[in-house]
């Protein structure tokens, strides 16, 4: 029986840390205490959750026990503490109102998708919420994008503002309620409300009729505007060819893929490839954007990813979302509510101002939003899941320091200048922000300092130093020497490589291999293909052959340009190349400026970048002479293997020793102008090419011979290209290790540049 004597009576302090707010550990708790007959209380604070429990010494043990047993399904602990405290007989347990902290370290959750029994309720006509598109317990809903301060409570998030009806409050107070303590909880009588506004603001409907006719508007090809979770969406027929033209017309983005929202899973299954882990994703409270090889292309229009074999596609991430989805039947573009290189809108006076010129109709509600959470993009590659975009779902769950660190100093990280985030220390954790989008705009730089501001509030985070990328003119950079802050560089594909380790928990010694666009290297030549040894300090032991970029940061944008610059460093007379696609892609005129300025140097900088190899070979092989968008090049090359595996022997590259060791691509750039020559397909050609570099990369391992090898940058957002080095280092005898939860593009450059910094103090290389 509860209460029944199991040694002296005792009484004890309990501090546990991790994701413990706002998941029903509380309520789990408090129901365990009862049942054991014990008493104390437990109140959430700065830390986590403390509580005092007293009673015979036995039932203590074992409600620590069964606490960790029972957890809820959100709920992770990552520390729990005790010490004896006196015992002031007390028998009964409560929740107490929450202890305030200067500097709080507890971990902030994501916003979850909507768990089964709140999307039960709002499709069952008998309850009181059906039909209501904010429904929350527990288990689901709004956390990061409403907070505003910690601990987390209802009067610190956005829905302060909607004092809870007598219902609400009788299911919020009720420890056997699933509501207990559900901050965000509300109801048609007291929460917030749907409006569908026109584009002057002008109100057309409210509650249900505001989604019924958002939906009609989608039916008829409108374009929807609609306030989500973490900010605006454009929502559009994905069947409809001529209104996602429109979209992308307005939008300003000519040809980058749109991702999907679909109605329900079976329609992901008939539309795509769909395995066990991709579904696993798909269905998870996480909800992101799953990369998705397509199975029927005539299910959506080819406007919605033109020139790729794969989809990217999500389920409802909402309640709202669902009520919708399910109305039409059919899947929808649902893509950032911006326009090209601006951040997301957040509030709806904002969204006519600087969206009204692209979308008809305006699907709005008057919960406000506390900051920008964009969706979260992933894949699968060898069998697990890969973070590409980290936003909702994800962000700002954190990313431990390894047991052996010690507790670090308060340090802000700033990351790069395109796929922005921030990361800072938080206990003995590193909070990685949510996607912030690249520092292109005032506008996105206004974003990321209202970030940095808003964490720095949340956490009460007062930083000592700054970490940054080496490039001088990032605005990230820019940031940090305007800071007033010790700042601290990190070169850029040594945070590529210290984000990696973070991620996989790695510490030396291992071969890192880290591959993206550019980045400023630290003898001033741009870096892009580089090999790296740690064993104590990250070393540069190897890169690829560099070759001239005439015009700079122009070749970023013209794949054709590095085109040449590779076909000069085999043949300086660009005239020997005249039967190429990109040197026809050339005026006379043109072609012979660019023929000066490589045969001088001049505006032609070396670069080693893996990236820009790409971009060479998809010009060379007629796919790509001018990018729309970021990395278009490098996906069309991949995108013209259409699913298949490259398989055989590769095309094997030279390594010419020195104090850095040269990895040659001549012989595989001969193979493959060989088979240009030849007619050889495509998807031929590319394979040969994704096959070379994977032999590259186990070639430098033999030479170095490193049993550990890391892949990372954003060339390895490439599934082909990780999934063949995977297993061709397996083959090997090599131990492969690639990014999960942490970017492996610039996404994840703050983490990076912050561990790297952290394992700097610990072997003393600066303070």
């Amino acid at each position: 029986m509860p209460g029944t004597l199991q040694g002296p009576r005792r009484r004890i302090h309990v501090l546990v840390r991790g994701a413990v707010q706002g998941v029903g550990f509380r309520p789990t708790a408090y129901r365990l205490a009862r049942e054991l007959g014990l008493g104390g209380w437990i109140r959430n604070s700065g830390a986590g959750v403390d509580m005092e429990l007293e009673g015979p010494g036995g039932l203590l043990d074992g409600f620590l026990e069964r606490l960790l047993e029972e957890l809820p399904p959100h709920a992770s602990v990552h520390s729990l503490a005790t010490h004896p405290v006196d015992p002031l007989g007390e028998t009964s347990f409560s929740i107490l109102e929450s202890a305030p902290e200067s500097h709080p370290t507890v971990l902030v959750l994501p916003d979850l998708a909507p768990c089964v029994h709140c999307l039960r309720e709002i499709y069952d006509p008998g309850d009181r919420r059906h039909r209501y598109p904010f429904v929350n317990c527990t288990l689901c809903g709004p956390r990061y994008s409403i907070l505003h301060t910690l601990p987390y409570d209802r009067q610190g998030t956005t829905m302060a503002g909607f004092p809870m009806c007598a219902e609400c409050r009788a299911e919020y107070e009720d420890p056997t309620d699933r509501r207990f303590h559900a901050q965000p909880v509300a109801c048609p009588r007291c929460g917030p409300r749907l409006e569908l506004w026109d584009r002057t603001g002008r109100v057309l409907a409210a509650s249900e009729e505001a989604l019924q006719g958002a939906a009609r508007a989608l039916r008829e090809g409108q374009i929807v505007a609609i306030k989500g979770l973490g900010g605006f969406q454009f929502l559009v027929d994905a069947r409809d060819g001529a209104a996602v033209s429109r979209l992308r017309d307005r939008k300003g983005r000519e040809a980058k893929p749109l991702a999907l929202m679909a109605p329900d899973l079976e329609w992901v299954g008939r539309a795509c490839r769909v395995g066990p882990v991709e579904e696993g994703l798909l269905v998870s409270q996480a909800s992101p954007i799953v990369l998705l090889e397509r199975r029927d292309p005539f299910l959506v229009a080819e406007q919605v990813a033109p020139g790729t074999p794969r989809l990217g596609v999500m389920l409802p991430s909402t309640p709202l979302h669902h009520l919708l989805l399910k109305d039409l039947g059919f899947p929808v573009v649902a893509t950032s509510g911006n326009a090209s290189e601006e951040p997301l809108c957040l509030e709806e006076g904002e969204a006519l101002l600087r969206l009204g010129d692209i979308a008809d109709l305006f699907l709005v509600h008057n919960r406000p939003i506390a900051r920008p959470v964009d969706d979260s993009v992933t894949q699968v590659v060898s069998g697990e899941v890969q973070v590409l975009r980290r936003a909702r779902g994800y962000a700002p769950l954190p990313v431990p320091l390894p047991e052996s660190f010690p507790a670090p100093p308060p340090i802000l990280a700033v990351g790069g200048h395109l796929k922005s985030a921030v990361a800072l220390t938080v206990g003995r954790d590193i909070v990685l922000s949510q996607h912030l989008g690249d520092l292109q705009t005032l506008p996105s730089l206004r974003n990321f300092q209202q970030t940095l501001r808003g964490l720095a509030c949340l956490f009460g985070f007062e930083p000592t130093r700054v970490a940054c990328d080496l490039h001088p003119d990032y605005a990230s950079s820019i940031h940090a020497r305007g800071s007033g802050l010790p700042v601290l560089e990190v070169q850029h594909h040594e945070a590529h490589v210290y984000a990696g380790m973070l991620d996989a928990a790695l510490e030396p010694p291992l071969l890192a291999v880290s591959w993206d666009g550019t980045g400023l290297g630290s003898d001033g030549t741009i870096w892009g293909g580089e090999f790296f040894l740690l064993e104590g300090s990250c070393r540069r032991v190897a890169r690829l052959r560099p070759f001239r970029l005439p015009g700079g940061e122009a070749a970023i944008r013209e794949p054709r340009r590095a085109a040449l610059g590779l076909l000069h460093a085999m043949d300086p007379d660009l005239s020997a190349w005249g039967h190429l696609a990109p040197v026809q892609a050339f005026q006379p005129g043109e072609l012979r400026v660019l023929q000066g300025m490589l045969d001088r140097g001049l505006q032609s900088p070396w670069t080693s970048s893996a990236g820009r190899l790409f971009d060479a070979v998809s010009a060379l092989l007629g796919l790509c002479q001018c990018n729309l968008y970021e990395g278009q090049a490098a996906v069309q090359l991949e995108a013209c293997l259409d699913g298949a595996r490259p398989s055989g022997q590769p095309v094997p590259v030279s390594l010419h020793e020195g104090d850095v060791v040269e990895v040659d691509w001549a012989p595989l750039l001969r193979a493959l102008l060989d088979g240009i020559r030849e007619g050889q397909p495509c998807r031929h050609l590319s394979a040969t090419f994704h096959l070379a570099l994977a032999g590259a990369i186990v070639s430098v391992a033999r030479r170095f011979g490193q049993e550990r090898v890391l892949l990372t940058g954003g060339c390895f957002q490439n599934q082909n290209l990780t999934e063949l080095s995977v297993d061709l280092l397996r083959q090997e005898g090599f131990e492969p290790f690639w990014h999960r939860n942490v970017p492996p593009n610039d996404g994840g450059l703050a983490a990076g540049q912050l561990y790297a910094v952290l394992c700097r103090r610990r072997i003393g290389e600066h303070d």
